[in-house]
This record gives C-alpha cells, structure tokens and sequence, in this order.
C-alpha cells in the first residue's frame, strides 16, 4: 500500500508531490519539479498533516512512499531519524521550538537523502518565531526539506509566505471520507456514511463520530433547543451547556494522556509509582503540568470551535429550508424539526444568526472568554422579529 492511498479526493496534490519526489532523485542538475520549501494550506480537515507526512515519507523512503518498508513505517510512527515532527498543542509555537528547529535543518541527514522538518500547525506561529525560522526556510541546507501546514497562505506572515512552494488541498466528498472510514477503520457503511455528514467531511472529527457514541452525543446536546430559543434565561443556559460539553470534550481527548505522560516522566526520572518527587526534579514535574494546561486550554478552544461549526451547520440546513434550495443537509436527522422552524422564521433572521457565529469566532480570537463569547452568541441566536 502507498503513502497516498489515504490521501483522499486530493489527486492534483498527489500528482504535484508525487512529481517532486521524482525529481528530487534525478542525479542531475534538472530538479525543477523539486524545492526546498513547501506550504500545504486547506480546511480543518483536509488531510494537511497526512499529506505532510506523505510526502515526507516519500522523500525519505528509498522506494518512493511504498508504504511498507522500515522507513515509511519509522515515518508512520514518527520516529523516523531523519524527520522532525512539529504538532503545535498549545496556543501557540513558541520561539524555542523554532530555534530548535533552525537547529535541525543544519544538520545532514543519518540515513536518507533528506532531513524532512514538518510544521503541523504553522499558523500557530507569531511574527517574532516566524522570524526566527525566515533565514532557515528562505535558504535551507541542499538536503533539508520544510514542509509547512496551515488552513491558508493567509496566515502565515508575507516574508514566509513569499519562499514557500504552496500546495492547496480540496476539501473531500462525503462519501469519499465515509468509503475511507469503512475502508480503513471498518467501520459500517451507513455509520460511516452518516459520520463523515456530520462532520462535514473533516477525517479525523468523522472518525471520532463513528468509533465513540459519546462524541456523537455532545454534538446532538449542543443542537438540541438551539433553534427554539426565545427567552434570556433559555440562551444563556444554553451557553453555559456548550461551555460545559465543550470541557468535556477536551477533557475526554486529555485525561488518559496526562496520567500516562506523568507516570512516563517518574519512570523516566527512577521515581517509583506514589512516592514523593525528588526536589531537585520537581522542576520537570511542574514544565510538565504547565504543558499540559496549555495543552488543555487549547483542547477547550478547539471544541468551542467544533460546536460553532456545528451550529453553522445548522443554521445553513435551516436556510437551505427556508430558501427551498433542494441541497443535501448536514443534519438530515432533524429535517423535522427544520421544516417546523422555517415556516415561523424569516431567513433575514437566520442569515443575521450565521453573521453572529462569525462574530462569536472574532471575539474568541481576540482572547475574550469563551462564556462570555459564547453567551453572547446565544443571546444573537435569539429570532429577530
């Protein structure tokens, strides 16, 4: 199996990679279908990082992405030697991991042609760090290769922008995520079918959908009685559940982790289980903790975000109702409910709620809690007369 198979309804960005690969090992000067500099851009969703990854594994693999040797396997599982794998968890990507990672693209590779540096979440970048990685990026030694992901050219800075290759990534069918799902994970074709809907074709959030009963069911308690809101007391209620569902989430996704990384950590240190910590490594402990609620207040913001998509895609069902459009929904389930809805509703109303949406995510974007954007949100939800 090749590293692309997964790379679903992304044709065009396969056949671009797949061509650099190519290049990249003619022994001579003409490589002008290779650079040194990539940036993958697409939705939540899109298979940024799969791709990333793919294309790394191609570059290091000596067959060109097989898919099966040691090499693709050590690119699998991220331990490959010769790439290095940025996932930003918190926030933000902070000016010692970019310095570290100017650090590793000076040095040679140990088994393959390349050193692959990839940058899961570049956007996540400010401009004092995106600084710190400019000179590295714009000139890289002839055998390192970055590889940048980001939802768009838009939000990397124009001094980064301006010396990266970028590949843009579609946004794949439903029924191609649904045929991925049941392809690789086994998952039912209906349950499979009906998760990569609700997600609205984001991979990893269908495959949470489908494989656990309870993250489908935050979703549907952070719909229900949203388009029957009508008084003060009914909305902020409901922003307080959305906060609450939304920890859960977060919580859900980090518990199991947190012990695990903490139990690794004292065993690493000779510590045994349930004795005291040494004081002259409390220090460690406490980098831990400290990563770890970044970690989480970051998995917070992520699952206010997912409820907002959610949201939105509820109110683009009504409209599509309302306006008699014909279009599939994303949440077939309560075309019910819908109909009911759109015959006391003007779509006037509806368009001015998904406006509100748009507003909740700049609010949250300039730091403003997510209870007070998200009760100010509900109350706009309210329909206007």
């Amino acid at each position: 199996m090749s590293v692309w198979d997964e790379l679903i309804g992304q044709d065009e960005a396969v056949a671009l990679f797949q061509r650099a690969v190519e290049a990249s090992t003619r022994r001579t000067d003409d490589r002008s279908g290779m650079t040194s500099s990539w940036l993958i851009t697409g939705p939540a969703g899109s298979g940024r990082s799969n791709c990333a990854y793919a294309f790394a594994a191609a570059l290091l693999c000596p067959n060109g992405g097989c898919g099966s040797c040691d090499s693709c396997e050590q690119v699998r599982a991220r331990t490959h030697p010769d790439l290095t794998a940025i996932a930003t968890e918190t926030l933000l990507l902070d000016i010692k991991t970019a310095r570290s990672l100017v650090d590793r693209a000076s040095m040679q590779p140990m088994h393959a042609r390349y050193r692959v540096i990839v940058v899961e979440d570049a956007d996540r970048m400010i401009a004092r760090t995106s600084n710190t990685l400019l000179k590295a990026i714009e000139e890289p030694p002839a055998t390192t290769v970055w590889v940048l992901c980001a939802p768009s050219e838009a939000d990397l800075l124009p001094t980064i922008r301006s010396r990266v290759r970028t590949v843009s990534l579609k946004v794949p069918s439903v029924a191609d995520v649904a045929a991925l799902l049941a392809a690789r994970d086994g998952i039912p074709a209906e349950l499979a079918e009906r998760a990569a809907r609700l997600a609205q074709s984001h991979i990893g959030m269908a495959r949470r959908l489908a494989t656990a009963p309870e993250v489908a069911q935050r979703r549907e308690q952070a719909l229900d009685g949203v388009l029957q809101l009508s008084t003060t007391g009914a909305a902020v209620r409901k922003a307080a559940e959305w906060v609450e569902l939304a920890q859960a989430d977060g919580e859900a996704q980090s518990a199991d982790r947190d012990a695990r990384e903490r139990d690794e950590l004292l065993h690493s240190m000779g510590v045994p289980k349930g004795q005291a910590v040494p004081r002259q490594m409390r220090s460690l402990v406490r980098d831990l903790e400290e990563h770890q609620k970044r970690r989480a207040k970051r998995a917070h913001l992520d699952g206010v975000d997912r409820i907002l998509t959610d949201l939105q895609s509820l109110l683009r069902d009504l409209l599509t109702v309302q306006l008699d459009m014909g279009a599939p929904l994303v949440n077939a389930e309560r075309e019910d409910e819908l109909n009911s809805v759109a015959r006391g509703r003007n779509p006037a109303s509806t368009l001015t709620s998904i406006d509100a949406i748009a507003t909740a995510r700049a609010r949250l974007a300039a730091n403003v809690p997510p209870a007070l954007a998200l009760e100010a949100l509900a109350l706009d939800l309210m329909p206007r007369p």
